[in-house]
């Protein structure tokens, strides 16, 4: 498995609130054996959204934590209520996750034994796979690096997100947005330009978790977008009758259908391209009887691609079950792509920069630019570029 694949859900026509666009993604039929449930943490007062989470192997991940998913393969029915929902200013609950006790993905239990349900905090198991990103730094013990690269590593590194009730317009939209028959998930654009993707396995499980969207994070690029972006044209459809094509109910249907293929195709084709032909690189986190919880990171290219990190549950046939996105901004693209080539290299910066096409000089500037200029030993990269300059 290398793409995401949405077989089974169709794409219906838009809906549009100033500079957001919504897209609905609907199931002919829900997806059985799976549930998806929410749950809250904190109370209604909770002053502070940021808790962290001990990772077990001396780091720990804090960010802005809502609420948490529980995936339910038990196959008994159960009503997915969402409470505790916000909807318009003001922080959300917090999150009281205690050192060492809660995980990013936990089986939970039931008596003392394992039960058939896992609840993980949704869009921290991508936030934290892309933070983990050749984390641990330098594998050979070069000179140029700094002794925190070598002790250290990239620790600590942090990342910047913004939480959906300060997207400008978004909560206007969530709140007006019409629920489809059957839908299961939506994507989400700024300006136009893909924000993220949110599918769920049941229309009921969308219907107790659309609210949540204000809740989770996204990127700074998308932020700006809806900040500063115009207004987006509505979707409308034009049915000619130029040749007398048009002349009953039936001869009406199968026009506006038509339409409605013709838009579909246009948005995964144009608008969601660069989600659905990416290959990205998926890392199993838990196996739930026949359904699998990946996180998945892009190949951080730098051609002007869309980049998005993300998880999913894929059945057996690798088809997507659920789905949460994050876009990346073209400095978390840069950023990724510069320790994916140091790492390719052994982290010697030399053959790095020859195999980015650049001079040595040009490199360290790239690595101080990406934030990472602690990491490097300001004395011995000095005389390297003196001596590259001189030669």
């Amino acid at each position: 498995m290398t793409r995401i694949d949405l077989t089974g859900l169709e794409v219906r026509p838009s809906q549009v609130w100033g500079g957001v666009r919504l897209v609905p993604l609907v199931r002919a039929e829900p997806v059985e054996g799976l549930r998806l449930h929410r749950e809250v943490y904190g109370g209604a007062g909770a002053a502070d959204p940021w808790d962290t989470v001990d990772l077990g192997d001396r780091t720990t991940y804090t960010s802005y934590i809502p609420h948490g998913f529980v995936a339910d393969w038990s196959g008994q029915e159960r009503e997915a209520a969402a409470y505790g929902t916000r909807l318009g200013a003001g922080e959300p609950p917090a999150v009281p996750v205690r050192r060492g006790h809660h995980r990013l993905a936990k089986r939970r239990r039931k008596d003392g034994r394992a039960v058939q349900r896992l609840r993980f905090l949704p869009l921290h198991l991508a936030l934290e796979g892309y933070l983990a990103l050749h984390f641990g730094g330098p594998s050979v013990v070069w000179d140029e690096w700094s002794q925190q690269a070598v002790r250290q590593g990239l620790s600590p590194r942090a990342e910047a997100a913004y939480a959906g009730w300060s997207v400008p317009g978004l909560a206007e939209a969530l709140r007006v947005f019409e629920i489809h028959p059957g839908q299961c998930g939506l994507m989400l654009y700024a300006a136009d330009s893909l924000a993220a993707a949110f599918v769920v396995p049941h229309p009921r499980d969308y219907r107790a978790l659309h609210p949540t969207l204000i809740e989770d994070l996204y990127g700074e690029l998308i932020h700006q977008y809806a900040f500063y972006g115009a207004e987006v044209p509505e979707f409308t459809a034009r049915i000619r009758d130029g040749a007398g094509s048009v002349r009953t109910l039936a001869d009406l249907r199968a026009a506006a259908r038509a339409q409605e293929r013709s838009w579909a195709q246009a948005h995964d084709g144009l608008m969601a391209r660069d989600l659905l032909e990416t290959s990205y690189a998926y890392e199993r986190v838990y196996r739930m009887g026949s359904y699998d919880l990946y996180r998945f990171l892009p190949p951080f290219l730098r051609g002007g691609q869309e980049q998005h990190i993300g998880e999913l549950i894929a059945d057996h046939k690798g088809r997507t079950v659920y789905l949460k996105t994050f876009r990346l901004s073209e400095n978390q693209i840069r950023r990724g792509h510069l320790l994916r080539r140091l790492a390719d290299c052994d982290w010697h910066l030399g053959r790095t920069a020859e195999a980015l096409g650049t001079s040595y000089a040009e490199l360290v500037r790239r690595v101080e630019n990406a934030g990472f200029g602690s990491l490097i030993n300001a004395h011995v990269t000095a005389r390297r570029v003196r001596e590259t300059e001189e030669s």
